[in-house]
């Protein structure tokens, strides 16, 4: 308060009574969000009590990190708080999704012992917008199935969830794993064996055949592979040979093992694993000794 009595405070007041540096104060007041209401005869800026409480408003705003425009709009009535607040939040939503990215890819790099060339990679990868994304799954779709009209349709539909695009809020882990899912699914060999898997089934097919039959066989695969396991049978014993008939009847046994050994695959097992990250799923069980005794099985008993 000044000597004449009056309600009035200099910078250095507000700046004590305040916490506040007189530098961001003289700022602020600069930057014409806090004016002051006269002039000493000595030409210092002098503020009242509603300076003060103006000034508190200001720091608020400030510690949410509005910029100082939308500091002078909410005093000036241009705009509420409420309003200014809403449109911060969609920035900040904005800038937290982006470090969520930022977070994946360095936290990839790190792990992988990354290049200079795989970070730049893997940071466009996942910043790669949602019609991107679409269009690289699409792609990877269309070539697996391409002119395959007989495939379980079951299975193209499955292929496309499992390949989901990153969710609008992503965990670290989706954003890492959707980085490697999008290397996975551009990788030529990668695409060639999962055509030869899609091929397997178009040619197990007719039109006359229901879809999720594909689905069914991999269902009644996995029983009697597991009864044989818990059972003790052996692949290469004549007990096998008998499940073997159970399972595939007529069916040409180097074409089933043919098709087992590229579902058994590691990358495959892999991009199932990713899927489900992505998808926010618990990874699927890969019944991995189901397939191991069956592929045994068919190396062992090769002909009916």
């Amino acid at each position: 308060m000044i000597d004449d009595g009056t309600e009035l405070f200099t910078i250095g007041e507000l700046a004590r009574s305040t916490g506040l540096t007189v530098r961001t104060i003289r700022y602020w007041s600069d930057e014409g969000v806090l004016t002051p209401v006269t002039r000493s005869a000595g030409g210092y800026r002098l503020y009242d009590a509603e300076s003060a409480a103006r000034l508190e408003l200001i720091r608020t705003l400030r510690e949410l990190g509005l910029g100082l425009d939308a500091v002078r709009r909410v005093l000036a009535g241009e705009t509420t708080v409420a309003q200014v607040a809403a449109a911060h939040v969609s920035a900040l939503d904005a800038q937290i999704s982006s470090l969520k990215v930022t977070r994946a890819v360095l936290s990839t790099v790190a792990r992988r012992g990354s290049t200079a060339e795989e970070m730049t990679l893997m940071n466009k990868l996942a910043r790669l917008s949602a019609a991107e994304r679409r269009r690289i799954v699409e792609e990877f779709v269309a070539e697996v199935f391409d002119g395959l009209d007989t495939a379980d349709p079951d299975i193209r539909t499955r292929l496309r969830f499992h390949a989901a695009h990153l969710p609008d809020d992503p965990t670290p882990e989706q954003v890492d794993a959707w980085v490697e899912l999008a290397e996975l699914i551009q990788d030529p060999e990668f695409r060639a064996l999962m055509r030869a898997m899609v091929e397997f089934n178009a040619a197990d097919r007719g039109p006359e055949v229901p879809a999720g039959t594909s689905l069914w066989f991999m269902s009644r695969l996995i029983q009697l592979a597991g009864q044989a396991l818990r059972e003790g049978t052996a692949p290469d014993s004549p007990e096998a040979d008998g499940v073997l008939r159970g399972l595939l009847g007529d069916a040409d046994r180097a074409a089933v093992l043919d098709r087992l050994t590229a579902a058994a695959n590691v990358r495959v097992a892999r991009y199932r694993e990713l899927s489900a990250v992505l998808n926010g799923l618990e990874p699927a069980a890969g019944y991995e000794r189901e397939f191991a005794w069956v592929v045994a099985a068919l190396r062992a008993h090769p002909d009916r």
